[in-house]
């Protein structure tokens, strides 16, 4: 099956525009996670080796392989029946915002294949908090454990790009997934680079303005927050120390998208202007140095979740080894085909 779909099916594939690719993928999965043989059909092609695999107990949740669908992909909440037969053991879904939104204006996607990247600039493209709710309270739960995170982010539209306004809006998602106690974890991503103002809540004052507002609603999951990958360490280091004042988060995930172009391997790929942010294997290096200072300075008592540049066992152990306690990939998946998450669940060996 590897060598179908890096032989045969992904040449194909990549002669059509990503992002019909994507939707295509999407009606797919959903599709065929409605029935019970298609899930074993898929599973018995993708599915991992219950003996070769050790859960992780992570904050109170406990996820049957170490590999998560990263936010970005599933971003309306649609997949998670199929994915546990794809050997995931989590999916974050989201970015979602307080209201829908169609997304930045087309192209969203790009690839760059000689960089092994995707040029992404979707804007942030969901149905709304409330449609997510709606969907994800009619999923019926399967046997076993398959955790669901929600990502929150802010609506991408001007009138939303002040920072009253924007702590409002997440504040909103917030409140509303708890209230009908949607999701068994959430992320604040304060890093998506493709919004309408860009990156509003990555300095240590704002953030810290959104922080003492989202600590009044009341949580019982774990929280996160998504964290941006081009600061320099000194910048980064303050964000986590405004993060850990608050004993309502659990965490960071490192890291979310690249916006420096220059970190392309393949240069002549680069657009000459900023249209949104890289994906693959420019975050690479920046996402495992990361996690290896911040798990130095943070300790052990603090959940690192790796994400970026993951496109083999050897990756995802660079990332369990500098520090992280879960893993997260979406753009591996598809350079590298769907059997690349029963082959990291299988071979990367996570730290007790």
């Amino acid at each position: 099956m590897k060598e179908l779909y890096v032989y045969i099916l992904k040449p194909v594939l990549f002669l059509f525009d990503p992002e019909s690719v994507h939707d295509f993928f999407t009606w797919t999965g959903e599709l065929l996670g409605s029935f019970s043989w298609s899930r074993k059909l898929v599973n018995y092609f993708y599915g991992y080796n219950s003996r070769l695999v050790r859960p992780v107990i992570l904050d109170g949740l406990i996820y049957q392989t170490p590999v998560v669908l990263a936010a970005g992909f599933d971003y309306d909440g649609r997949l998670s029946n199929i994915l546990p037969a794809m050997s995931f053991g989590g999916v974050e879904v989201g970015s979602v915002t307080a209201q829908a939104y169609d997304g930045n204006q087309k192209p969203r996607l790009t690839r760059l294949s000689k960089s092994e990247s995707i040029l992404v600039n979707k804007g942030l493209k969901n149905e709304g908090v409330d449609s997510l709710i709606k969907r994800l309270q009619k999923r019926k739960r399967s046997t076993g454990y398959f955790v669901i995170g929600v990502s929150i982010a802010r609506t991408n539209r001007k009138e939303n790009s002040g920072i009253e306004a924007g702590v409002q809006d997440y504040a909103y998602s917030f409140k509303r997934l708890n209230e009908e106690n949607v999701g068994d974890y959430y992320t604040i991503n304060i890093s998506c680079p493709n919004s309408f103002g860009g990156e509003a809540f990555t300095t240590p004052d704002l953030l810290e303005r959104l922080l003492s507002a989202l600590k009044n609603i009341h949580t019982e999951r774990p929280v996160y927050i998504k964290m941006p990958i081009n600061l320099p360490w000194g910048e980064f280091r303050k964000l986590l120390d405004v993060i850990r004042e608050y004993s309502f988060i659990n965490g960071v995930i490192i890291g979310n998208l690249n916006k420096n172009y220059k970190d392309l391997r393949d240069k002549t790929e680069a657009p000459e202007e900023f249209i949104g942010g890289l994906s693959g294997l420019p975050t690479k290096k920046l996402s495992t140095d990361l996690i290896r200072q911040t798990r130095q300075y943070c300790g052990d008592n603090f959940t690192i979740i790796g994400c970026g540049g993951i496109f083999s066992v050897r990756d995802a152990q660079e990332k369990i080894n500098a520090g992280a306690d879960l893993l997260q990939l979406i753009t591996g998946m598809i350079y590298e085909g769907p059997h690349l998450m029963k082959e990291i669940s299988e071979g990367v060996r996570i730290k007790k």
